[in-house]
C-alpha cells in the first residue's frame, strides 16, 4: 500500500524549493540564532513561500580548515529546511543542535521575533 508525502515532507519540500529560487542567502536572511556561547544554531529567511528556517541536526563544520568527522561517503546529517509557519497542528518545536547539544526552538517565538528590529537573537530571548 503506497502513502503519499506526510504534511511535514510537503512542507519541508516546499521550504527547499524556496530556498533554492533564492539564490542569494545572504540578502534573504532575517534572523540568526546563536547560543550562550555564539554557536550557531539556526537562521530564518525570506521567501516567496513564507519564512523558512534552516537548522543543523547535528555537528558541523565551522570554517574551510574544520572538517566534521564523518564517515567516508559523508554519512553526516544535512541540514533542515522547514516553513516557519507550519499552519494549525503543527508541533510548535522545531530541533536543531549547537556545539552545546541539542536544543529546542518555539515556532511561534521565532515568528514573533520576525516583527522585531535586530538579526541576532540569542536562545534565551526566545
Amino acid at each position: 500500500m503506497a502513502t503519499g508525502p506526510t504534511h511535514t515532507q510537503t512542507r519541508q519540500h516546499l521550504a527547499e524549493q524556496a530556498m533554492a529560487a533564492l539564490g542569494d542567502t545572504a540578502a534573504a536572511e532575517r534572523i540568526t540564532v546563536q547560543c550562550a556561547h555564539s554557536h550557531h544554531v539556526a537562521a530564518v529567511y525570506t521567501t516567496d513561500a513564507g519564512p523558512v528556517v534552516l537548522t543543523h541536526p547535528g555537528p558541523h563544520s565551522h570554517g574551510s580548515k574544520d572538517f566534521v568527522d564523518t564517515g567516508r561517503h559523508g554519512s553526516g546529517r544535512p541540514d533542515r529546511l522547514d516553513l516557519l509557519d507550519a499552519g494549525r497542528g503543527a508541533d510548535d518545536t522545531i530541533p536543531a543542535w549547537c556545539d552545546c547539544g541539542p536544543v529546542d526552538l518555539s515556532r511561534s517565538a521565532l515568528l514573533q521575533r520576525l516583527t522585531h528590529p535586530g538579526r541576532t537573537v540569542r536562545l534565551a530571548e526566545l
